[in-house]
């Protein structure tokens, strides 16, 4: 797949002093997060990487617009995502851990509900989906059942449909 880069060449993911707490004072607090600061260039891939507890999926939400922070600014493709969730949802796609398509469709039926799920028509539904196979290399088994697929094909239909 090929990176590509925010129109207005904003980064990709901009968070200065993002802070997320769990838990109180009195049964012991959590700091999740403790002032982050990051920069993700757009068109780059960066990677998010510390041991277990480090507060990865606690930023990945905060991106994702899936919890709200305590205290910073984050910004995600120049989008305020503290102030403008909504707008921020419109423009992304998370894919998880574990790849979230359904095995007895297709690959190709798979990307058109994706779709279609986003508003897009019918016609334009195909469209984005042929167009997604094609980058995720998966044209030639688009049309078989996903429970058919190996681990690393679903992995790549799940990224395709974050698409």
């Amino acid at each position: 797949m090929t990176p590509r880069a925010a129109p207005n060449s904003a980064p990709t993911i901009e968070a200065h002093g993002l802070t997320k707490h769990y838990g109180s004072e009195r049964k012991g607090m959590v700091h999740a997060l403790a002032g982050l600061d990051l920069v993700a260039p757009a068109g780059k891939v960066t990677a998010i990487l510390g041991p277990n507890g480090a507060g990865k999926t606690t930023f990945v939400k905060a991106v994702a617009t899936l919890l709200r922070p305590d205290a910073g600014s984050l910004t995600v493709a120049g989008i305020d995502a503290i102030a403008h969730p909504e707008q921020v949802r419109r423009v992304i796609g998370l894919a998880g851990q574990n790849a979230a398509v359904e095995p007895a469709l297709t690959g190709r039926e798979n990307l058109v509900m994706v779709a279609r799920l986003f508003g897009h028509t019918a016609p334009a539904a195909k469209a984005a989906a042929a167009a997604v196979l094609a980058e995720i290399h998966l044209e030639d088994d688009a049309d078989r059942p996903v429970k058919g697929y190996s681990g690393g094909m679903r992995r790549r239909l799940d990224l395709g449909a974050s698409l």
